[in-house]
């Protein structure tokens, strides 16, 4: 966006609203009754939506979700049952095993540096892509509107909303204790888990941790999840070769963050009677948090 009214913005919006300077004065938004963005208009050009408020409990039964690690290709997807399947960032390299029904991208990094994926995404129009509002920008912009035949749906991080003011991860139990629909990690005061994604996503530094909370607000009653490697970190994702691998900043997150915030969806799936079934024989996420199962076995 341009640099002038990014200087315009800033000398007229607290520090705390800085998040909005790149959509400002170009974005504007409305909510419904629940606080999920219904209406969008980008430089003044409706952008058509999935409200968030008709897909809630709108599925049930199993879902199969795939991450990017590399023990994706110890899996031969063709002996698993045809299942509604969630794709998250270069999963789509699978498209021709798997045929996937949603799509949940929240790396803008991923947008940027892997275009040729995200073209055949949004070309598919059976298919419902969940993205933050910079994600649909970045996409509008890189392909025009006439090239998205997908559902598209706009998921916010809740400490990050959209003309909100951002909450400090030291706020975040202060500021939402009282909310009934967010569970909090013991002990924490920064890590929580919202089960009704209409008033916002919570970070854990992974996309998973956003899935899961969208998979549980849409109504799945068992999870399973294939690719949730969180080692080997130096090694490409199975998509990737050495040559055009992105970085990954996982490990710098993954005992402060990732773990205890998968201890804590843990919990918050299984108060919602909510199975997980981790496809990772060597995940680094301990099998007291997700069980762990050889994707011959779980599928018998």
């Amino acid at each position: 966006m341009g640099t002038l009214t990014k200087q315009i913005y800033r000398y007229t919006h607290p520090r705390s609203m800085r998040h909005n300077e790149n959509l400002w004065p170009y974005i504007k938004i409305q909510r419904d009754e629940f606080g999920a963005i219904s209406e969008l208009f980008y430089k003044s050009s409706q952008i058509p939506l999935q409200n968030l408020s008709t897909l809630r409990g709108s599925y049930n039964g199993r879902v199969l979700l795939i991450a990017t690690g590399p023990s994706i290709k110890k899996i031969d997807f063709s002996s698993i049952p045809k299942l509604p399947t969630i794709g998250v960032n270069g999963a789509w390299s699978l498209h021709k095993e798997v045929d996937f029904n949603i799509y949940i991208i929240v790396d803008m990094t991923f947008i940027d540096n892997r275009p040729e994926f995200l073209e055949k995404i949004i070309a598919k129009s059976d298919l419902t892509l969940f993205t933050t509002m910079h994600g649909i920008i970045k996409i509008v912009d890189r392909f025009s509107m006439n090239n998205i035949k997908c559902k598209l749906v706009v998921i916010e991080d809740k400490c990050y909303k959209i003309y909100e003011k951002k909450i400090l991860s030291d706020n975040v139990k202060k500021t939402f204790t009282s909310h009934q629909d967010i569970l909090f990690l013991k002990n924490s005061d920064r890590i929580a888990f919202n089960y009704d994604i209409r008033t916002g996503v919570f970070d854990a530094g992974t996309v998973v941790y956003w899935s899961l909370q969208i998979l549980a607000f849409l109504g799945f009653n068992k999870i399973y999840i294939a690719g949730l490697d969180m080692n080997n970190f130096s090694k490409p994702r199975f998509y990737e070769t050495t040559d055009n691998m992105l970085p990954s900043f996982l490990n710098e997150k993954l005992h402060d963050i990732i773990i205890p915030a998968f201890t804590l969806a843990s919990q918050a799936l299984r108060n919602k009677n909510i199975e997980v079934i981790n496809l990772s024989q060597d995940s680094a996420i301990p099998s007291y948090i997700f069980p762990k199962l050889d994707y011959r076995d779980a599928f018998k």
